[in-house]
């Protein structure tokens, strides 16, 4: 429990939380751990220095869910640790690892798509609801559930990037244009979705171009997932590029509220 203890208060800093209100208790990493899932630490000269927390998820013969993974910036503990739980996984016989990560945070899409290999599969709306901690700042919990299949030959250290000729054809359906978001209809084939370059630095200084890029980003991207659009990678470390496929379904009535 000591342990566990020390991983909610590096949750804590981390998530600038307190850590009796951190994304994940003690006592629920003790229970999930127990029943053979993962929860796993990593040290560094013997301190903490990152976690992750994963459970069986549908089909369970076949999927690990990821809830969360927290590290100390830099130095590769957070690429370690996806390792680790990629192979802890295989060991059992599960070839697919999913997660959610919010979809306007550069810096994890690029670590997702581009070092992974992992691939967004469904936009998912305010999944937790309002949130306040020092990350999220208020702002509307939109993630993507994204999928990273364990079968598939990856290195982690080449920079995989999206094909070029896809590319040269691609239209914006959401550019940046002075730090705003520019949004325009489109029926390419191929769909570019810029990203703002500080989310979490906009949702301090700019509330209102933070919940911008929110619904730019939601309508473009949810609409694409939604219908069938596969994300082939991240654009020059600045956007998604996405592919609109023939078979692709066309766009279904949206029944929940606009906000």
């Amino acid at each position: 429990m000591d342990d566990l203890e020390a991983v909610c208060v590096l949750f804590g800093e981390i998530w600038g939380t307190h850590p009796a209100k951190g994304p994940v208790s003690a006592e629920v990493m003790r229970a999930l751990g127990h029943a053979g899932n993962y929860v796993v630490g990593a040290y560094e000269n013997g301190r903490l220095v990152g976690a992750s927390v994963a459970f069986f998820a549908e089909p369970s013969a076949a999927t690990l869910h990821s809830h969360i993974t927290g590290a100390t910036a830099g130095r590769g503990i957070g690429l370690a640790l996806k390792l680790h739980q990629k192979q802890w996984a295989l060991r059992r016989g599960i070839t697919r690892i999913t997660w959610t990560y919010d979809p306007l945070i550069r810096r994890n899409a690029h670590f997702n798509l581009t070092k992974l290999g992992a691939r967004p599969e469904e936009y998912l709306r305010s999944f937790y609801g309002a949130m306040d901690d020092a990350i999220n700042g208020g702002d509307e919990s939109d993630r993507v559930l994204t999928a990273w299949d364990l079968t598939a030959h990856h290195d982690p250290a080449a920079t995989s990037t999206p094909d070029d000729s896809a590319a040269a054809h691609a239209v914006h359906a959401v550019r940046d244009v002075g730090g705003r978001p520019e949004v325009r209809a489109t029926d390419a084939e191929f769909v570019l979705i810029d990203l703002p370059d500080d989310i979490e630095a906009l949702r301090r200084t700019d509330p209102g171009a933070a919940h911008a890029w929110r619904l730019a980003v939601r309508d473009a991207l949810g609409r694409l997932l939604d219908d069938g659009a596969r994300v082939l990678g991240l654009h020059h470390r600045r956007g998604y590029l996405v592919h609109r496929t023939p078979t692709s379904a066309p766009a279904r009535p949206r029944t929940e509220s606009s906000l």
